[in-house]
């Protein structure tokens, strides 16, 4: 297929040479979309039916479309309506199935396979050994897909329409981000060409994560979709500063689009005298109450400032025509434009309604006393004003030193200024733990298309975390978004998400537990240790879990972080940082608890779970930071403590 692509002479059918540059820019695309992956087979399952009116009766399913030199289909995409009984056919509903076959692969290479044979009534329903094989398979790199894999229970998420959001709530190991990607994968299969003008996007919560996940839509022939993190979507400016907890919680606060936009309207004044238009010999008089009467229904009207702002002048112009065709003249449309540039109204437009840069007025509202009172009252306590007021005011917007959330407040000042433009699909992924200002701030990359929320309320670890998914989808701007609730764990061992789930009710009252369909004796160790040996016990215990095959994390609190460092090296333990690419030479990461949300690895080392929960602001916090790191393991973890556990654990 990638030779018939390369094969191509476009040099006599296009009109022109930029017809040609396109034609050639798609050739290219198409071409790296078709390159081989020695190590991601292109088929992994076949379906034989039993009576289909389909062209022949067996289907191989693999990652993408493969025909013959003829044209004839001889693997199917997974996402094509024909290879869905591959992942909802069961005994009970066989769906026309008589045989599915699971093939298993080392390296590239076919080295198994596996029948099930759905329709035969004596043969028992069983765990796919096959499944379970591709589950445990140790990670090496970066995060793979799960295209093999995918449950019936993932399959229905995954496949959902593009009209509706769908928000999805899952413990650890439930594949909640696998689902958000292959259903990314699954909406451009369907809706290719509406999605190819409007645009995608992956939003995850670091680029450690981002660059754990990034190959995984590469793999499945999408090379089109953007991924960034809300920091990128608001970077307005250049964010240098950090915000108190106290001051963060507040400029994250939904209020403050009010504050905002009562700030930013109040820019606007009424019209205190008329308007005089000399044009040529003559002269037209608009009245200040008719100039009044048009402020007013612009305000009234609720659209955007900038768009208000622009509309004001052909008004005015619009009003001076009336008057230019009552006393018998024949104006056009070139004559209102002409009024409407006129300086006499550029000077009314500037004094009634000026422009006002996003920037500056974040910039006022927190370095101006007065100027947040006057608009935040009613809104925020005196309290919280004094917490966003900046103590020492900069100034001027470029020696500001601004918080990532600074950032965010001028991302929704910008929005009431000119409309942000909307993408067709978004996903966002570790939801619960945005601010509802930062939820706005995604919402208004998807007011006119739709988006999958990804996110477990157990695992919000910042002050602002979310509560709930209702609250948080309003602020999103999708208050109709269908919940959905992930409870099969397979990623993380039973007995591993069993004692972190003793968490649950001290951090997440009322969430279902994950019940892993994983079975693994001795996936779970708890050493205690000496306080003066606790950092040798922890680098032998990352020594002796590289003699098993996959990647390693050794999870610290971040002010262990440096003391760990040091030991490794001096033990001559190479070591990466999350985000790099583990190899089969170098499969170590040092990972702090602030970063390890969203990562996974083989064997997991974690040091001293008390430090974790103490190095947050308030104990629920910490205690659910710890449950994200008792969560990373999917074969094994080795707990180390000097200091008691934290009650829930001990």
């Amino acid at each position: 297929m990638r030779e018939d692509v390369e094969a191509l002479d476009i040099r006599d059918v296009t009109a022109n040479w930029v017809n040609a540059a396109v034609l050639e820019g798609q050739i290219e695309q198409r071409i790296k979309a078709l390159a081989d992956l020695s190590h991601t087979p292109l088929f992994f399952g076949r379906l034989d039916y039993l009576h289909t009116t389909q062209e022949g009766q067996r289907f191989y399913i693999g990652r993408r479309h493969v025909h013959d030199g003829d044209g004839d289909p001889m693997v199917i995409d997974w996402r094509a309506p024909v290879s869905q009984p591959f992942y909802r056919a069961s005994k009970k509903d066989p769906q026309d199935v008589a045989l599915r076959r699971r093939f298993g692969y080392t390296g590239g290479e076919l080295t198994a396979y596996e029948d099930e044979h759905l329709s035969d009534p004596g043969e028992a329903e069983r765990t796919s050994r096959l499944l379970q094989a591709e589950i445990e398979r140790p990670r090496v790199g970066p995060m793979r897909d799960i295209v093999a894999t995918i449950q019936p229970e993932q399959d229905a998420i995954v496949r959902s329409g593009l009209a509706g959001t769908v928000c999805v709530q899952g413990g650890p190991g439930t594949g909640k981000t696998a689902v958000g990607l292959h259903r990314v994968a699954y909406l451009l299969y369907a809706h290719r060409e509406r999605l190819a003008r409007t645009g995608t996007l992956v939003i995850g919560p670091n680029r450690s994560f981002l660059h754990y996940i990034e190959q995984v839509l590469p793999a499945l022939g999408e090379l089109e979709v953007r991924q960034a993190t809300v920091d990128d979507l608001v970077a307005h400016v250049e964010v240098r500063g950090v915000d108190d907890a106290a001051a963060a919680l507040v400029k994250g606060d939904a209020r403050m689009a009010e504050v905002l936009r009562r700030a930013l309207y109040a820019h606007v004044t009424l019209p205190t005298e008329p308007l005089m238009v000399v044009r040529g010999s003559r002269r037209w008089r608009v009245p200040a109450h008719e100039l009044e009467e048009m402020v007013r229904e612009l305000l009234d009207r609720d659209i955007r400032y900038g768009a208000a702002r622009e509309a004001l002048p052909q008004r005015i112009a619009h009003a001076v025509l009336v008057r230019m065709e009552q006393a018998g003249e024949a104006p056009d449309d070139r004559v209102q434009n002409a009024v409407a540039r006129n300086a006499a109204v550029k000077a009314v437009v500037k004094e009634v309604w000026p422009p006002v840069d996003p920037a500056k007025l974040v910039h006022r509202l927190l370095s101006d006393a007065d100027f947040l009172v006057a608009h935040a009252g009613g809104l925020l306590s005196a309290e919280e004003q004094k917490a966003v007021l900046w103590p020492k005011p900069p100034r001027s917007v470029k020696s500001a030193k601004w918080s990532a959330a600074d950032a965010v407040l001028i991302d929704e000042a910008s929005d009431l200024v000119e409309r942000t433009h909307s993408l067709g699909h978004v996903v966002l992924d570790e939801a619960q733990d945005l601010s509802p200002m930062q939820y706005r701030a995604v919402g208004r990359r998807c007011t006119t298309g739709s988006a999958t929320v990804l996110g477990d309320l157990a695992q919000g670890t910042t002050p602002w975390a979310t509560a709930g998914w209702a609250e948080a989808l309003r602020h999103l701007g999708k208050p109709d978004a269908l919940v959905e609730e992930l409870t099969a764990g397979f990623r993380v061992p039973r007995e591993v998400i069993a004692y972190a789930s003793r968490l649950l009710p001290h951090i997440a009252p009322g969430l279902a537990e994950v019940r892993s369909v994983r079975e693994a004796p001795g996936s779970l160790e708890i050493v205690p240790c000496p306080v003066d040996g606790l950092t040798a016990s922890v680098v032998s215990a990352c020594r002796a879990s590289l003699r098993r095959e996959g990647s390693i994390g050794l999870i610290v609190a971040d002010a262990r972080v440096e003391v760990l460092a040091r030991a490794l090296a001096s033990a001559g333990l190479p070591y990466l940082a999350p985000g790099e690419e583990t190899t089969s030479e170098s499969r170590l990461t040092l990972v702090p608890a602030s970063l390890a949300k969203g990562l996974e690895y083989d064997y997991v080392v974690l040091d001293e779970p008390s430090a974790i929960v103490d190095g947050e602001p308030d104990e629920r916090t910490g205690l659910r930071r710890l449950y994200v790191c008792l969560t990373r393991a999917v074969s094994g973890l080795t707990l180390l403590h000097a200091a008691p556990l934290p009650a829930p654990l001990a």
